[in-house]
């Protein structure tokens, strides 16, 4: 019986649609590390209310 496969994300279905922010308006205009990028992606998602568990 082969495994079953775990949903991308931890099961969270992210929804950009209709969003007006740029690039820099999400992360700054200054360089960041690739895990603050992270970071500053989530707190966006999260602080928009754009994810859905499922």
């Amino acid at each position: 019986m082969a495994a079953a496969k775990k949903p991308a994300f931890g099961g969270y279905s992210i929804n950009f649609a209709g969003r007006k922010e740029t690039v820099e308006e999400v992360f700054g205009n200054k360089p960041i590390a690739p895990s603050e990028m992270t970071k500053k992606i989530w707190a966006f998602v999260k602080g928009k209310k754009l994810s859905s568990k499922g």
